[in-house]
């Protein structure tokens, strides 16, 4: 119930937590966050700028426009004369709002907190609502995997717990060449660092990688609110909000390597494993030794928490597509027989041509035997 009523606006001590998370520099989340800041401040809220990066952008500077902006604190180190948010000074200043970009950055030393993100929490502490920026490479517990996209070690982070507390996450997502096309007409980086930045952390290969990378971040973060909303209203029955992954299963010793390949899937996009077993009438011929094969792939795929369906059908491929369509499934896993093996049980083309052919938008993973 505290939980409930700390993330209730206006309701409890602390102020709400609005992040804004990109997949690298560049995506427009600064502008984004400019942008939810002025609608705030023109519906009436009293709302100002703790900081914003702008590295000299046009059109970043422009969204800032007449919106209030807190005066940064000066700081002296080694002779330079550098700039920080002046958190004593928005907290003074208490407005109901604050927008604070750039939450990884490391503050100069002598400052009150070694990072932003630890001014963030104060604030919050404070009962002002915060809305802030950062990029995916920044959370602690990706930095192996982003070093070694990018073959760049990221040295600014943030706790993981910070994106997972945060009351709301709102990606900023553009596609690669969208991105790469911006740094091409100067409107991220100079013209003397676009060619550079290319070549190097902006390779198209590497902007995938790192989408991907945030897209399946967020994706959990979302399937864990909705899964605390369930249990904060009493709700019993999972909702279809995860599409399953669906594998056929066949007696075949390699049915328990597709068994794992999809389990990976499944677990990766936290959606349910649904396990299919379609027996069909030529089925009743089968060894001793293929029904205790299928047996043993079907334990397999219960053991590592899939759902086991076992059905009969004339038409193994309209059954499967039918349970497709009844638990909302994303994709199926299904394995290419070797000629003359399983394929001849049926009398027809194999199971996974038949389901490549009739398939509409599912996805249909073929996967053959390794030595195939």
């Amino acid at each position: 119930m505290l939980e409930r009523v700390r993330r209730e606006a206006g309701a409890g001590a602390r102020g709400r937590h609005r992040m804004y998370v990109g997949m690298a520099p560049g995506v427009g989340k600064t502008y984004a966050a400019l942008d939810e800041l002025r609608r705030r401040r023109d519906r009436g809220t009293d709302a100002v700028v703790g900081l914003v990066e702008t590295y000299g952008r046009p059109l970043t500077i422009a969204a800032i426009g007449d919106l209030e902006v807190v005066p940064r604190r000066q700081v002296e180190y080694k002779g330079v004369r550098l700039e920080e948010m002046d958190t004593d000074a928005v907290i003074r200043r208490r407005p109901d709002v604050v927008l604070v970009d750039e939450i990884a950055h490391t503050n100069a030393p002598g400052s009150k907190h070694a990072k932003r993100w630890q001014d963030v929490e104060e604030l919050l502490d404070h009962g002002i609502t915060v809305i802030s920026t950062m990029n995916v490479q920044h959370l602690e517990g990706l930095a192996d995997i982003v070093e070694h996209i990018t073959g760049v070690k990221v040295t600014e982070r943030v706790p993981d717990d910070l994106l997972d507390r945060a009351d709301e996450v709102q990606l900023v997502d553009m596609t690669p060449h969208a991105l790469r096309q911006r740094i091409r007409h100067g409107n991220v980086y100079p013209p003397e660092r676009a060619s550079q930045a290319l070549e190097n952390y902006f390779r198209e290969g590497n902007l995938t990688a790192l989408r991907e990378l945030v897209l399946r971040r967020l994706s959990s973060t979302v399937e864990e609110d909705l899964e605390a909303y369930m249990r904060g209203e009493g709700i019993d029955e999972p909702w279809p909000a995860s599409e399953a992954v669906i594998v056929v299963l066949d007696p075949s010793e390699r049915s328990q390597d597709l068994v794992r390949r999809a389990w990976r899937s499944a677990d990766a996009l936290r959606a349910p494993l649904l396990g299919v077993w379609v027996e069909t009438p030529s089925w009743s011929a089968a060894s001793p030794e293929d029904r205790a094969a299928l047996e043993a792939n079907i334990r397999l795929a219960e053991d590592v928490g899939a759902e086991v369906v076992r059905t009969k059908s004339n038409d193994p491929a309209a059954a499967i597509l039918q349970l497709v369509r009844d638990r909302n499934a994303e994709s199926v896993f299904v394995r290419r027989p070797r000629p003359g093996r399983l394929a001849g049980l049926s009398g027809r083309r194999s199971l996974a041509d038949e389901l490549v052919q009739r398939a509409d938008s599912t996805g249909i993973h073929v996967c053959p035997d390794p030595e195939d």
